[in-house]
């Protein structure tokens, strides 16, 4: 009998394995463009911060180096801390936000390792979200 039940939990410990842990945010991803990656890294607090660590040079204005890129507002975004101020929640890390560069706004955000690997970001508006799908990158990949 206790093999029996041995044999139940060994099969078992696969699909346990199967589910990544939601709040494991850290670590680099490429955006959904393409066009940059982002460091998410502790904040000092135990909480996710992502900065902006490489550029697409050959998605930018011409003359306009990843060195040189400005966002909205006009600072440099290489560098540019983007995601911050998350709170941990059950199933996910929110309240915190996100900044676009481009548009230089800012809107709240959650965010989370989904099962397959990927992190799922979301920037919401009031209750109206958009949600992106990030892939991981090795951080060798990330350098400019």
């Amino acid at each position: 009998m206790k093999k029996l039940i041995l044999a139940f939990v060994l099969a078992g410990l696969p699909a346990l394995a199967a589910h990544a842990d939601p709040h494991n945010v850290f670590g680099v991803w490429e955006t959904k463009a393409g066009t940059s990656h982002i460091e998410i890294a502790d904040c000092g607090d135990g909480t996710p911060c992502g900065t902006v660590v490489w550029l697409d040079a050959d998605a930018l204005l011409p003359g306009v180096t990843p060195e040189t890129a400005v966002d909205a507002n006009g600072d440099n975004v290489l560098g540019l801390k983007i995601l911050h101020s998350f709170s941990r929640k059950k199933k996910d890390w929110r309240k915190g936000t996100i900044y676009d560069p481009e548009h230089g706004k800012t809107y709240g955000s959650r965010i989370k390792l989904r099962d397959d690997g990927k992190l799922q970001v979301k920037g919401c508006l009031g209750p109206f979200c958009q949600t992106q799908v990030w892939e991981k990158v090795e951080p060798t990949e990330a350098a400019t």
